[in-house]
């Protein structure tokens, strides 16, 4: 891949504010996307925001209580409210050509409105068809399961991958609200879902697909992108 340093990295958010049709409220888990921006901003590389609608992206609530002095330090700066949280790009205003890698931040509301965007999808599949990478954290899976190839096929077919699994949810107490479950989603699709224990860091590469399973997982899968980008 041509000069992939010099290219910048797409992230990916979620707009959705609830759990389905509850009161319930969700959004972007805070840390999965400042951790991952982080390691990539002190290496050098320029990364852009991008949601299904463009605009206002909402915080899961209970991801602040997750935060650590780094996590609050990213969210506080200007740059980070702005073109993340008050005005991500919509799909319509993304060139793909501009982009290295793209990334699926996570959060419980991303398996509402990543799963069928298919503008989103496109922009994915154009940046692996130009030997970037495609890369997620935790519920981000639920952005790769419908992208295809050229070829028409499941982009994850036969690729080992991971993503948040279903006793995690438990664990979480979600798993009675969720739509699907992305272990099962994903395999509907021919991946090969890989998974560790609940709540440890684990990343895993396939090619140009970099996986992580939960949100400890966001700096493993930054670091996975970094090692190919340098």
């Amino acid at each position: 891949m041509q000069s992939s340093m010099k290219k910048k990295v797409l992230i990916v958010l979620t707009n959705t504010t609830r759990y389905g049709e509850t009161n319930d409220p969700t959004g972007l888990w805070l840390g999965e996307a400042t951790e991952f921006a982080l390691i990539l901003q002190q290496a050098g590389v320029q990364v852009d925001y991008v949601s299904p609608r463009g605009g206002f992206v909402p915080l899961d609530p209970r991801s602040m209580k997750y935060t650590d002095a780094e996590i609050m330090q990213f969210y506080e700066t200007a740059d980070f409210q702005q073109r993340a949280l008050t005005a991500s790009l919509a799909p319509n205003q993304v060139d793909p050509e501009a982009y290295a890698a793209i990334y699926y931040a996570g959060g419980h509301g991303v398996m509402w409105d990543f799963p069928d965007n298919q503008p989103l999808q496109q922009i994915a599949a154009k940046i692996y068809a130009n030997g970037g990478f495609v890369t997620s954290v935790c519920h981000g899976i639920a952005g790769l399961l419908n992208i295809k190839t050229a070829a028409g096929d499941y982009l994850i077919a036969g690729r080992e991958i991971t993503g948040f699994t279903k006793s995690e949810e438990w664990l979480a107490g979600k798993k009675a609200v969720v739509p699907f479950f992305n272990q099962a989603a994903a395999e509907k699709r021919g991946a090969h879902f890989n998974k560790r224990r609940a709540y440890r860091e684990y990343a895993i590469q396939d090619g140009q697909l970099i996986t992580g399973q939960n949100p400890f997982s966001a700096k493993a899968v930054a670091r996975l992108l970094m090692k190919n980008l340098a």
